[in-house]
């Protein structure tokens, strides 16, 4: 990836749509890009879901067709990223090489029928890919409205159980390993009489019950997508001009996703970003990272993970248009809301905001997964708000370019984590009638750190969301002074390299707050032969070595306040405050957080899945550690939001949102100005408003 990248979409922010002209039962490209172009329209994405209209049958290519669309495009000012079709194979290629499906389980293919459905490493299939791709792109990159190529499309969809990638599994693992008696050793294959004497012996993945096994098997399924999105963009990379970027846009909950590394494949990191609206996006839900998340800090969320992939500004390729579902499953937004969610994710770094999709389609499986055009193509309430937002942006222009997102506090996540967690996760699912054993949450993880984040963002913090992998090369000292805080909830898997810059960071005057399971494991998922919390405890002041999962809620008082969920770890503190305690016969006899001096810094441990309540709750403590929030006084908890930015002018930037139907008035502290240059007194903010404010200095 170049440093100082001279793409022709500049810092300016892109605002548009994913745009299917060949999915129109009508002929209407002239009238789509009249309004497109009314409505502040600068990018639109193209060609990546249509193989069999670029290929209709085997080695006949149509490729005219596009030519058009491209044109009228250029002519209207509008950009276009061009699509690889590669995600959707075609029905003749299906038919003729049948092995190329993905095996869900071994020796089962996945029917074919939807989409994503095949053995992206597959060398037939590959084949076939490079083809198409090259005359898709040979044909096109010269086009002058096209400034960036999408390669592929959410990649990692399926996790292939095919019998050439198994046995390139156990190849990796040699590799990995050495020999099969550090992996017996490692995977503690003595148990159940799993000891190897050849990797031949290695049982396939289908019944595996061994942890360990199923973290490796993630892992190499995972860098299976990076080589091949790597693979795409090479190919690509033959044809574009230096001043084109070549994509993919990424949708970190794929099974087979390292989004870490896909965006270091790739020129500018690109996401799909779904929300919940209407009063999902309230102050009053509590907020979960179910599909699609909801709660008022969920655009802020998923801008921040995005953030996470290169530490760098974004593009969202995807977002909510209207629906983004079935027919069972519409809940288009509230007036107001696609202003919200549009600038909170520019406030974090988005620099393109492209809508799923133009129009609504007239027939198959998305039929209601709604565009700004309904099923009429008459322009009605969506496009109207979404067009006056667009000519909003577009006005706004340089004001609100090269935006780099203010940060008061760290959270680190972990994709392995989630992966072990996926497995063997410590939590049972919420959604289950309660009992004693399962089922098992396989998205404890995500609920865990998504539960941090509200929390923290409902007391007013501004959040810098970092992988762990990146956590560990930065140096400690100078993470202390850029986040005096940083959150790392359940960080199960650690090598000792980290634990060591965990404590380094703490000793260097930074804030570590530790919170259930974190430092438990080692990088392959062996819990570690030491106190829990593992490397740290003499270091934080505490130690434990039980923990309880609940079948009901309990109480936390003290300086924090709230409810435990779902697990209570049983700390008992050697040195360190305790800060709150439980409000339970038995459960009472152990801490419910702790905090203790180390260096210059300190070290805070709660030991619990925390309610929302409870996480705003430590989100208000920490605020004594963290750079107070100039706007602290006007903040309403989970309903008025203020978010600080600098734009590439070095000047400091305020995006103030009202999340619901009451009219909300904030008095800003400092002198500021509306995108129209004018000095603003108390703002009165309407039902689901944002106002984009520029601080004045001088």
């Amino acid at each position: 990836m170049p440093e100082t990248p001279t793409y022709r979409i500049g810092d300016r922010i892109l605002f548009g749509a994913a745009y299917y002209p060949e999915y129109e039962p009508v002929e209407r490209v002239d009238e789509d890009f009249r309004l497109m172009r009314e409505a502040g329209f600068s990018l639109i994405r193209v060609g990546e879901s249509v193989w069999s209209t670029w290929e209709p049958r085997d080695g006949e290519f149509e490729l005219e067709w596009l030519a058009p669309v491209l044109d009228k495009a250029h002519e209207n000012g509008i950009s276009v990223v061009l699509g690889t079709p590669t995600y959707a194979v075609p029905p003749w290629l299906m038919l003729k090489h049948p092995e190329i499906a993905a095996e869900e389980k071994t020796g089962v293919r996945v029917n074919w029928g939807a989409r994503q459905e095949t053995d992206t490493s597959h060398p037939v299939f590959r084949e076939y890919a490079e083809r198409i791709i090259r005359k898709v792109v040979g044909r096109y990159a010269d086009h002058p409205a096209v400034v960036g190529f999408q390669v592929d499309n959410e990649p990692g969809h399926q996790v292939p159980h095919n019998a050439h990638v198994f046995a390139g599994f156990k190849g990796w693992l040699l590799e990995q390993y050495g020999d099969v008696e550090a992996i017996n050793d490692a995977w503690n294959l003595t148990h159940w009489a799993h000891r190897v004497t050849d990797i031949e012996q290695l049982w396939i993945p289908d019944g595996n019950h061994v942890p360990q096994y199923d973290l490796a098997w993630r892992r190499y399924q995972a860098t299976l997508t990076t080589e091949y999105i790597a693979w795409q963009v090479a190919v690509v990379r033959e044809y574009a001009s230096a001043d084109q970027f070549v994509t993919t846009c990424i949708d970190p909950m794929r099974a087979a996703v390292d989004d870490r590394a896909i965006g270091q494949a790739s020129d500018l990191v690109a996401a799909n970003q779904y929300l919940a609206t209407q009063s999902e996006l309230a102050a009053e839900t509590a907020g979960e990272y179910a599909f699609p998340p909801s709660g008022s800090w969920a655009p802020f969320f998923v801008a921040d993970r995005t953030w996470a992939i290169g530490q760098s500004p974004f593009m969202v390729t995807e977002t909510n248009a209207t629906s983004i579902g079935f027919p069972w499953f519409n809940y288009p937004a509230y007036d107001g809301q696609w202003r919200q969610v549009a600038w909170a994710m520019i406030a974090r770094g988005a620099r393109a905001i492209e809508y799923w999709h133009w129009h609504t389609m007239h027939g198959s499986w998305e039929t209601y997964w709604g565009g700004i055009l309904p099923h009429s193509f008459q322009p009605g309430r969506v496009y109207e708000q979404i067009a006056a937002l667009g000519r909003e942006i577009r006005d706004a222009g340089p004001a609100v370019e090269g935006i780099v997102p203010d940060a008061r506090v760290g959270l680190l996540f972990s994709m392995p984590t989630r992966w072990a967690f996926e497995f063997h996760p410590p939590l049972q699912d919420p959604a289950a009638p309660a009992e004693k054993q399962g089922p098992k949450d396989a998205a404890a993880y995500e609920r865990i750190v998504y539960r941090f984040y509200g929390g923290l963002s409902r007391a007013g913090h501004q959040v810098r969301v970092m992988h762990a992998a990146d956590a560990a090369e930065m140096d400690p000292v100078a993470l202390a002074a850029e986040l005096p805080v940083l959150v790392v909830p359940a960080l199960y898997l650690v090598s000792d390299e980290l634990v060591a810059r965990l404590r380094e960071y703490a000793a260097a005057g930074g804030h570590l707050v530790l919170g259930i399971r974190s430092l438990y494991a080692d990088e392959i998922g062996r819990p570690r032969l030491e106190v829990q919390p593992a490397g740290i405890a003499a270091e934080a002041g505490v130690r434990y070595d039980e923990f309880s999962n609940l079948l009901g809620p309990v109480s936390v008082t003290g300086q924090l306040s709230g409810e435990a969920e779902g697990l209570i770890e049983g700390l008992e503190p050697h040195g360190a405050e305790v800060i709150a305690g439980y409000e339970h016969p038995h459960f009472g006899r152990w801490a419910a957080a702790t905090t203790h001096q180390h260096g210059q810094g300190r070290i805070s441990y709660l030991g619990s899945l925390p309610s929302l309540e409870l996480a705003e709750s430590l989100g208000r403590w920490l605020a004594a550690d963290a750079p107070a929030h100039p706007w602290a006084d006007q903040l309403v908890p989970g309903r008025v939001t203020v978010h600080g930015a600098v734009n590439g002018a070095g000047e400091r930037l305020w995006f103030v949102h009202n999340w619901g139907f009451e009219t909300q008035a904030v008095t800003p502290p400092m002198p500021v100005t509306d995108l129209d240059g004018v000095l603003q007194g108390t703002i009165e903010l309407g039902p689901w408003d944002v106002r984009v404010l520029t601080e004045v200095t001088g």
